[in-house]
């Protein structure tokens, strides 16, 4: 079984990496996020079977990589971290985290756990993060995350909404959204007719965990609603979260 391991302590690493290879594993070291971003490519060398991320990274916070990797690559993700409050593991598991280990571990319960997430079935880049079914319902493919290098513009009915430019038209005019009115609106567009949690969208959009940001969340879907001038665009499924419809034609 090959294993990633995103570790920036060198101490650290070597000595769970040896443990690791006695017990069968084949074990590649990343030092920061993007070389863990790198070594995931298509062309960055071999598949892994798992990915066991640490959260202190020199580069860039292991909530960031983990998003990333899970922007294009359904391998699972353990994270492995000293950060033991409940926020940031709300947090890791809603950015799609397979699992979250807090240091010190039991190196058994931390074997145990590689094995379990490797044995669930596959998920599609992304799917992890979606509170509904690998594909929306008509079959619609999802399309690239926003920023993301070669994205396509979406087209829902009479928005088009560019990525690689961060800009929307309506009927061909543009409209004027903020970073994070964009950033919600390329999400719930990934997936058209697909609900996204609250929790998940919170992750996603505003970096950090639920609690006491709900509300910023009620807001930013009302002034997108407006903008877009199709209120019935974004819907509201009660007491779970949100998703996009397409209008017909």
């Amino acid at each position: 079984m090959r294993l990633l391991l995103v570790e920036d302590d060198d101490r650290v690493a070597s000595a769970l990496s040896a443990v690791l290879g006695k017990h069968g594993f084949d074990v590649r070291h990343a030092r920061s996020g993007g070389e863990a971003i790198q070594a995931l490519l298509p062309d960055g060398g071999p598949e892994y079977d798992c990915v066991l991320l640490d959260l202190g990274l020199p580069d860039q916070d292991g909530f960031e990589v983990c998003s990333r990797i899970r922007r294009r690559s359904a391998t699972p993700v353990i994270m492995v971290t000293a950060r033991s409050d409940v926020r940031s593991r709300i947090h890791g598991l809603n950015l799609g985290a397979d699992d979250y280990v807090v240091k010190p571990y039991d190196i058994g319960e931390l074997l145990a756990r590689i094995h379990a997430v490797v044995r669930r079935p596959p998920l599609r880049p992304g799917a992890a993060q979606s509170a509904g079914p690998a594909t929306p319902p008509g079959g619609s493919p999802m399309v690239t995350l926003p920023g993301a290098d070669g994205a396509a513009p979406m087209t829902l009915g009479a928005v088009v909404i560019e990525p690689s430019t961060r800009q929307v038209t309506v009927d061909g005019r543009p409209v004027a959204l903020t970073r994070k009115e964009f950033d919600l609106l390329a999400l719930l567009a990934q997936r058209p007719g697909v609900v996204f949690r609250r929790e998940q969208i919170i992750s996603e959009v505003w970096r950090t965990a639920w609690e006491g940001t709900g509300r910023t969340l009620e807001v930013h879907v009302a002034s997108l609603r407006a903008k877009l001038r199709t209120p019935a665009m974004i819907e509201t499924v009660r007491g779970v979260g949100y998703r996009l419809v397409v209008p017909a034609g």
